[in-house]
């Protein structure tokens, strides 16, 4: 009723004084008593909710737990009205503020023993004897989920441990005060381990180690939008929990269940709580699939009663299970938890259809079953996902886009700044899947919809890697612009940034005349403002052609009897804006003894692919790829400076080149150079001999592309190389520039907005002495203009470095 009511710990004395108020929430309370207070409905209660040791257990409404205070029986708990509210999915109140009750900080040190099973069966059977120990996490990830890692470039990393090909995987975590405390938990666990002869590996992991095996825990629920096609594994029956001695024979009689149906399920999670998130893997767009659908739930949730376990563990009952609440409870007790809603919600406002009067689970769902499947020409080729919709259906909706700074990472940028819904990688992919599946325009990319919600999409390429379904939203993006453009007028602001090689080739011939025109207050601000630059943008200055500089620089400078061959690919970004930049890379390539090669190229592209210009970056690719696939190999590599330009070869070329067998091959010895010095160093080529024994203390921010495409080790490592240097790499996600992003005056504010976030303050906040150094030519130019402080790429340091 609007009324604003505070709810908490309270004594049966002022319990029964709440009863006495004339107001709703007198009536709440009295309800409650009456209501629960006979012996018989208390027993009712008891026989027909999920076992009280099951500690996840949300099935309806919690008056299991309202009971066990000193109101109903003989006991020292308080009742508290939180219980009930906890997990009531919104439908009997709008809650405003909540006082979260905090566990003690865990243990210093910690460890996790990975183990192995040839089965789902003996993981289950494992569950119970390992729970004897202080475990504080009991896991579990099943062959389906562990593979689905295999193509996440961030989690193959996390598989480090995984021995041989398991069918399933339980991670158990110990943490002790002492070294020595934890090593004799690690000695017992792994005693009753071999005793049981269950588990046939159970290495065990240490430090940083333990928080990577978690990651990759954490992130199989996404993993599984990872799936190619219309079949998913879907959540219906995922939430189960049993009490712990009951997992097993569960386990057991629901595979037997899932073999009935002939399912294949998925068994991800929580074994440690007896909630075992189980899946069956279906294609809703088919009507036979979505009876089986209903037809499994129905099956699993008698199931579930038969162990008097609970439907809805920790993910609540929402649609899929608030119809099932009835049939697990019995009527008496369904009858209370009416009773309750009608109390606290007269009208029915709240959260309708959940709980109580529930939605059919099999109706209004995402797809009309057995639809025709709407055709969509793409440009980029997304064959590797059955099409561009099967790209953006492969969002889950998991929300690990709306990370906040703290929570690390660079996914993603523009919502992070705005922390409005629409810039999340979700809302991109959702709004495209709904556009694509219902528009009738011809064009079915011609929205203003996608338009306004790709609009503040930096094209970071977090989401490639970040995204436990790896939905790549930049490069969707890229396909929207291709197809938008088609049906409507490209700006002119556009037009200049995605030919923008072209317009500083020509500025480059008279460089100071361009220059002049590029920084004095007042033509500065007429190019500006025709082109829709935002006025507190310093424009970027050009220099003559690095090219020429270049192929004069190895006529008088030959090296003989070079350790390697490498060809050098010049972006249009080296050649003209970052010509400083280009001639260290190659003095220091030259004076560490590489021979470096030459042939004339394509620009890379990438300009046209920010601005959506497909058919004319199609040339360039075609053209480099022709050129580079008969020279690049393993022994011969293509190296660049620019990350978002050097990275094309390994990502956009993929999928625009026509001959794409030969751009694959290209792209495996296609690198950045950092990575190439990266590697030279492993390989024993180049040592710190040959550098200066200065002191230095550097602070490194890496590029968006290189951290999604590559890897933030390779300029740590180089700039390391030096044996006096200490670097240390910024935790900052994108710097808010972008290419011409952070250039576009309706987007300035926010591209400030992004490098605000984390890392203009570390770079103020630094160490006097301390450099800055950044691999992007966008980057360096924000960052100037965030911080006024001059950032260098890490081949310009080391080439200074060298004696």
């Amino acid at each position: 009723d609007g009324s604003k009511v505070v709810f908490g710990e309270l004594s049966s004395a002022d319990f029964i004084e709440k009863t006495k108020l004339e107001s709703l929430e007198g009536g709440i309370y009295k309800t409650i008593y009456n209501e629960l207070k006979p012996d018989a409905i208390q027993k009712q209660i008891i026989n027909h909710f999920p076992k009280p040791e099951i500690h996840r257990r949300n099935t309806g409404y919690a008056i299991d737990e309202l009971i066990n205070s000193d109101v109903f029986i003989n006991t020292t708990e308080n009742f508290n009205m939180c219980k009930l509210l906890s997990g009531s999915e919104g439908t009997l109140a709008f809650t405003t503020q909540i006082t979260l009750k905090l566990d003690t900080l865990p243990p210093q040190h910690a460890i996790m023993v990975a183990a192995h099973f040839d089965s789902i069966e003996s993981c289950m059977k494992a569950v119970e004897p390992v729970m004897h120990h202080d475990l504080y996490t009991c896991e579990m990830m099943d062959k389906t989920i562990l593979d689905c890692t295999k193509n996440n470039a961030t989690q193959f990393k996390n598989r480090f441990f995984v021995e041989g090909d398991p069918k399933a995987m339980l991670m158990l975590e110990l943490r002790a005060e002492s070294d020595k405390e934890l090593e004799e938990q690690i000695t017992k666990l792994k005693t009753d381990l071999e005793h049981t002869g269950l588990s046939y590996a159970s290495p065990v992991l240490y430090g940083n180690d333990t928080l990577k095996a978690l990651e990759l825990r954490k992130a199989g629920l996404g993993l599984l939008g990872n799936i190619v096609g219309d079949n998913k594994a879907v959540a219906c029956i995922e939430d189960t929990a049993v009490a712990i001695e009951d997992l097993a024979p569960f386990i057991e009689e629901f595979s037997v269940l899932m073999n009935k149906f002939d399912q294949k399920a998925v068994y991800y999670a929580h074994a440690g709580a007896g909630e075992i998130h189980l899946r069956p893997i279906l294609n809703l767009k088919k009507e036979e699939d979505v009876i089986l659908f209903k037809e499994i739930t129905d099956a699993v949730a008698k199931l579930v009663k038969k162990y008097k376990g609970s439907m809805s563990g920790e993910h609540g009952d929402g649609i899929v299970r608030s119809g099932y609440i009835l049939e697990l409870l019995g009527e008496h007790n369904y009858g209370l938890l009416k009773e309750i809603k009608s109390i606290f919600d007269p009208n029915g406002i709240f959260n309708p259809g959940k709980i109580i009067g529930p939605y059919p689970m099999d109706q209004n769902l995402r797809y009309i079953p057995n639809r025709k499947e709407p055709e969509i020409k793409t440009k980029l080729d997304f064959s590797d996902s059955m099409g561009v919709l099967r790209v953006a259906e492969k969002c889950n909706g998991s929300g690990d886009c709306r990370k906040s700074v703290e929570a690390g990472g660079g996914m993603c940028p523009s919502y992070r700044a705005t922390k409005d819904e629409k810039d999340t990688t979700r809302a991109r992919a959702n709004v495209l899947r709904e556009v694509l599946t219902n528009t009738n325009e011809a064009n079915k990319f011609n929205s203003k919809e996608l338009k306004q919600v790709f609009d503040l999409c930096v094209s970071c390429k977090a989401c490639a890697t970040e995204c436990p379904s790896n939905v790549d939203v930049a490069t969707l993006k890229t396909e929207f612009l291709h197809q938008y453009n088609k049906s409507n007028k490209v700006s002119l602001r556009d037009k200049a940034f995605a030919y923008n090689n072209t317009l500083n080739k020509w500025a480059s011939i008279t460089p100071n005349i361009s220059n002049a025109l590029f920084t004095n207050k007042y033509t500065s601000v007429l190019i500006k403002d025709r082109l829709g630059v935002a006025k507190e943008r310093s424009l970027p200055k050009v220099h003559k052609s690095f090219k020429i500089w270049f192929k004069q620089y190895l006529k008088e400078n030959v090296v003989i009897n070079p350790i390697k061959e490498v060809y050098f690919f010049i972006d249009e970004f080296t050649n003209f804006l970052d010509v400083k930049v280009g001639k260290s890379a190659i003095k220091l390539l030259v004076k560490l003894n590489y021979k470096i090669n030459y042939i004339e190229h394509a620009p890379s592209g990438r300009a046209l692919f920010s601005k959506g210009f497909l058919d004319n970056a199609e040339k360039h690719v075609n053209e480099n790829v022709n050129v580079f696939s008969s020279i690049i190999n393993e022994s011969i590599p293509l190296i660049g400076i620019e990350p978002s330009a050097i990275l094309s070869f390994k990502d956009e070329y993929l999928r625009l080149a026509d001959a794409k067998q030969d751009a694959k091959k290209l792209a495996k010895n296609v690198f950045l150079i950092d990575d190439f010095i990266a590697k030279e160093i492993e390989l024993g080529n180049i040592t710190n001999q040959v550098f200066s024994d200065e002191v230095k203390t550097i602070k490194l921010h890496v590029h968006c592309h290189q951290k999604a495409l590559s890897s933030m080790d390779s300029p740590f490592k180089v700039l390391n190389l030096p044996k006096n240097y200490t670097v240390s790499i910024i935790n900052s996600g994108c710097c808010g520039m972008a290419g011409s992003f952070g250039y576009e005056k309706e987007h300035y504010e926010v591209s400030m907005q992004m490098g605000e976030l984390s890392l203009f303050p570390k770079i103020k906040n630094r160490k006097k002495g301390t450099i800055i150094a950044a691999t992007g030519t966008s980057c360096r130019h924000q960052i100037y203009d965030g911080t006024n402080v001059t950032a260098l790429h890490p081949v310009e340091i080391l080439e200074k470095a060298l004696l």
